[in-house]
């Protein structure tokens, strides 16, 4: 690509890009009033000027109070913060006329906010009695100092860059030389694939790309590279895109004793490294006390100005201040060049290292090397500002990780998202790339999937962490939850649906935060610190500085959804946005996908790299919750949820959440034969032997059983030879328990811990099937599935003609697609927790008699007063069936479901029949409305919810209409007119009376 073509074709996409920001930040500032903002956090009115001085290059500081005189003590809830551009405007508004000026935010307390002002329209101090706002704005200096680098990338030819530029566009294929002398390491501790890194970047002529995957030390490498170079005696510049990234490398080269030297305001500096800034080092160079005194010349003559009257005098002040501003910068300019050339390493942002900052003083052949970190996540344009600056590159990130954040789509679409690095590996593959391949981050079962499905398989777990879980923290005991790296919790089909918002990118869904609070819990009570565990979500609509708010939209943050009901419990707890999350890392990640919808649509989920960096934040687990059948429509997606499958523990979200039922539920009964094996099996899909976990040493499965294992994740049907095997493992299975059962002498069967999900899955069925006890024992890789005889049970029992019957039909596979979770499911769920509740009772009974209830006294008794709805189908049934004959509890559940559920009605409901959400019951066309079967107060209490959140009567029916009725309007102008005439009248005789 020609320099000149790149140019042109970058600085038109930066335009687009440019103004899709403009109309955003057009948009909201015209369509939201002052108050309103103001209550968004974006905006403070109404300030007064408490003080003003003076700092570095001359920047006045304006520390901006509430009217005290007014008993305003303190600011209103605001989102400002240390590095946020504001503009400063008039009383008038916070319109572009009313601007006076930009700023940066230097500091935030409860009672004032601090602004350093770069210059000012009048060139004069500010009225200290006046009011004033300000508002975020949008960073608009990135733009320009860009478009400035381009333009001179366009016309460059004399240069320390000259050569590296033909290089980076593919006229010069890049050349190396190998290094004289062996390398010796500041860090002994570094792996194979770091020191080839390192040998590679020395011993390259111009470019070096570091690809540093996810926990593989990218930061460990490049600081041995800066360090090495600076041995060397090479001038280094090292950028980053964000200032994060960049305050992480000067902790780290500060600790290697490198002279280095950060550049940028100090409001944006982590307050460990601001002893490395540019203003600390300043503040201790020989030429301080004379700038120091300088400056207070100058804030003494601005007050002397304030107080004078006199036209005249005041411009002498005005010429006083302009003589002091001029020494003070021919100072600071002295002074900072000094301390510019000492530094072996000088580090900025990208944007930072412009020509009309500090670099200015600068000879143009000054560095040898620039460093750009994380350089896949900066557009291609910031890096050019720094590139230009010397005669070697080393770019070092990881372009399978997130590009940098565009608002534009159709910019990035062509072309603006990407970024430097990847366009290199395009360009010149593996040849100017060296790969860190050892990970010290995550379980090994965490990075298998990421490895496969992004870095070519090529990633390999350090020994500390291959196999470290969360159990293995202090103070963390060994609970199901803590003892393995991956667990998805399947919402599918649990009626958890995504909630519906006119905005497209605006996403919630209640269900998943209440399971998420439910792991924390659980991973809480386990001994799991709060601080060591972060919830990721891939919606956060949430305004950051740079970001504008769309004001005319209503959004329901998924992230705030979470915030508002774990924040309280748990202060510690990190939650996040996948983006602003990136860079980061916990001990436990939970990460909740959010989308469920009948459609199978993913939105932005579908950004592969996205969801890379939510599953490699983890260290020691990962927990998923989602719905399986809406994100398998993404072939990235499907991946995880297969490998979660095969490799993990699953459970279904009925075991977090016992009380849902399915939204919108209908009942298909054309094909449904009622038989004991049918709704046998469809019971043990609701129950949920979903739940599998990876044994360790276990034999991975094969293609065939991976199937297997997936199915219950709505996967593709199973092959008729996979229907084979499934009808004769289960044949098997049957056989050994039934053998079990004719052996008087024999108590227990234990199955082996070897069992794949499948296999376990059909001893639940068959046990349940048979009548008898089947439950799981031990923990981790010994645990394993028992069969025995129920109490009651007699031990020489031989097989019935119904189950040899049973036996010849084939066992239904463990969840097909188009199998939906029914109500039936949900009752039959509960009426087996009752059952086991009763044997409870009986046997405590047994050991000290009581006289207790019956359980079936207790279910049909009926509560006083007139009751307009039957009995509970598990109710029905468990009154009706003996105690041991299942059969005869489904036909009864399916015969009590089948009719309307108001009293006296026999009406059938297989073909006409309508759920009601209040009580989850069936009902005939007659009686389906709330009013009619005694929902009625319910229904009321929803709607009135609904019209006082939302405005709407019903979805669909529009906003409240507040506008008032012409002739109500009509109506009370005609009072209030006569009202105020009545009151004129009243007072003049008053007026004549004081006149006398």
């Amino acid at each position: 690509m020609a320099v000149e073509k790149f140019v042109s074709k970058t600085l038109e996409l930066l335009q687009e890009e440019r103004e899709a920001e403009i109309e955003e930040t057009r948009s909201w500032q015209e369509n939201i009033s002052q108050k309103e903002l103001q209550n968004k956090g974006v905006c403070l009115l109404k300030l007064q000027i408490g003080s003003q001085s003076t700092g570095l290059y001359g920047r006045t500081v304006l520390t901006l109070e509430p009217r005290k005189h007014l008993g305003f003590l303190s600011l209103p809830s605001n989102s400002f913060g240390p590095g946020d551009i504001v503009g400063l405007y008039d009383i008038s508004g916070c319109t572009a006329a009313s601007q006076i000026c930009t700023g940066i935010v230097t500091k935030v307390t409860q009672a004032s906010v601090s602004v350093a002002i770069d210059d000012l329209k009048d060139g004069i101090g500010l009225d200290a009695d006046a009011l004033y706002n300000i508002l975020k704005l949008a960073n608009d200096v990135t733009y320009k100092r860009m478009k400035r680098a381009l333009n001179v990338l366009n016309g460059y030819s004399n240069g320390p860059a000259a050569n590296l530029i033909n290089v980076l566009f593919g006229d010069t294929q890049p050349s190396s030389h190998t290094q004289p002398n062996e390398v010796k390491f500041f860090n002994s501790n570094l792996d194979d694939s770091q020191r080839e890194a390192v040998i590679f970047a020395l011993s390259q002529r111009e470019l070096a790309v570091v690809h540093g995957p996810p926990g593989t030390g990218k930061t460990t490498t490049v600081v041995e590279i800066i360090l090495q170079a600076v041995k060397q005696g090479q001038k280094v510049l090292c950028c980053a895109p964000s200032n994060v990234a960049v305050d992480n490398l000067v902790e780290r080269l500060a600790r290697c004793k490198a002279k280095v030297l950060r550049l940028g305001h100090p409001a944006r500096l982590l307050e460990s490294i601001q002893k490395h800034s540019l203003d600390a080092i300043l503040a201790q160079s020989d030429n301080a006390n004379i700038i120091a005194d300088i400056r207070n010349d100058i804030d003494k003559a601005f007050m002397g100005m304030r107080k004078m009257r006199d036209k005249g005098e005041r411009s002498n002040f005005k010429r006083e201040i302009g003589e002091l501003r001029k020494e003070l910068k021919n100072r600071e300019a002295t002074a900072i060049t000094q301390i510019l050339k000492s530094a072996d390493v000088v580090m900025s942002t990208n944007t930072g290292a412009c020509d009309d900052g500090p670099l200015k003083f600068l000879p143009a052949e000054h560095f040898d090397w620039v460093v750009i970190d994380e350089c896949a996540q900066a557009l291609e344009s910031s890096c050019w500002i720094a590139l230009l600056k010397a005669r070697k590159y080393i770019l070092a990130g990881d372009y399978k990780q997130l590009p940098p954040t565009i608002k534009s789509q159709n910019a990035a679409s062509k072309g603006l998202s990407l970024s430097l690095m990847e366009r290199l590996i395009q360009m010149y593959g593996d040849s100017v790339v060296r790969m860190l391949t050892v990970q010290y981050r995550m379980n090994n079962a965490i990075m298998d999937w990421a490895s496969k499905e992004m870095y070519q398989g090529k990633l390999t777990a350090h020994s500390s962490v291959e196999g470290h879980l969360l159990k293995d923290l202090a103070g963390v005991s060994s609970v199901e939850e803590t003892s393995t790296p991956l667990l998805l919790i399947d919402t599918a089909g649990c009626g958890l649906s995504e909630m519906e918002v006119t905005d497209e990118q605006s996403k919630g869904n209640q269900g998943e935060v209440d399971i998420v609070e439910m792991h924390i819990k659980a991973l809480t009570e386990a001994g799991v610190k709060a601080k060591d565990i972060a919830v990721i979500a891939p919606y956060n609509l949430q305004a950051s500085p740079g970001l504008m708010l769309q004001p005319t939209k209503k959004k329901k943050e998924y992230v705030d959804l979470l915030r508002k009901k774990l924040s309280a419990r748990h202060p510690n707890l990190e939650i996040k946005s996948v983006d602003g999350f990136q860079g980061r890392e916990k001990e436990a990640v939970v990460l909740s996908l959010v989308r469920s919808n009948r459609k199978g649509e993913v939105g932005f989920l579908a950004e592969d790299r996205r969801i890379n960096v939510a599953v490699t934040r983890a260290r020691r687990h990962i927990a998923v919750v989602c719905d399986t059948q809406t994100v398998n429509n993404h072939a990235f997606l499907k991946s995880l949820v297969s490998h979660m499958t095969e490799f993990g523990e699953v459970r279904t979200a009925f075991e977090y959440l016992p009380d849902i039922v399915p939204e919108n539920y209908t009942r298909d009964h054309k094909d449904t034969k009622i038989t004991s094996s049918t709704s046998t099996s469809t019971k043990d899909k609701a129950r949920g032997p979903l739940s599998t976990k990876a044994k360790e040493g276990q034999k991975t499965p094969t293609g065939d059983n991976r199937k297997k294992n997936t199915a219950g994740s709505h996967g593709p049907t199973a092959a008729p030879t996979e229907r084979e095997q499934n009808k004769n493992r289960y044949a098997e299975i049957r056989e050994q328990v039934e053998n079990f059962m004719k052996d008087v002498n024999q108590k227990e069967l234990q199955f082996p811990p070897s069992f794949n999900s499948h296999d376990r899955l059909l001893v639940h069925q068959v046990g349940e099937e048979l009548g008898l006890i089947h439950e799981s024992k031990g923990e981790g890789s010994n645990r394993c599935i028992t069969i025995s005889r129920p109490q009651k049970l007699a031990p020489t029992l031989e097989p019935t003609q119904e189950d040899t019957q049973e036996e010849e039909v084939a066992p239904p596979e463990p969840n097909p697609p188009s199998c939906q979770p029914s109500l039936d499911l949900k009752s039959l769920h509960l009426e087996r927790k009752k059952r086991e509740q009763k044997k409870k009772e009986e046997i405590a009974k047994k050991i000290k008699p009581q006289n207790v209830v019956q359980p079936q006294t207790q279910l049909t008794k009926k509560p006083k007063g007139k009751n307009k709805t039957k009995a509970g189908a598990c109710d029905i049934a468990a009154a009706a069936a003996p105690e041991d004959d299942f059969d005869t509890l489904i036909t009864a559940v399916v015969k009590a479901e089948s009719v309307c559920s108001f009293v006296k009605c026999k009406a059938s409901v297989l073909t006409l029949g309508q759920l009601c959400l209040f009580c989850n019951r069936q009902y005939c066309l007659s009686h389906h409305i709330p009013e009619v079967h005694g929902c009625g107060d319910k229904a009321k209490s929803h709607a009135r919810m609904r019209i006082s959140k939302e405005g709407v009567l019903y979805a669909g029916s529009g906003t409240r209409d507040k506008s008032m009725d012409p002739n109500k309007k009509a109506h009370l102008q005609r009072r209030l007119d006569s009202k105020l005439k009545d009151m004129a009248s009243q007072r003049k005789p008053k007026n004549k009376d004081k006149d006398s």
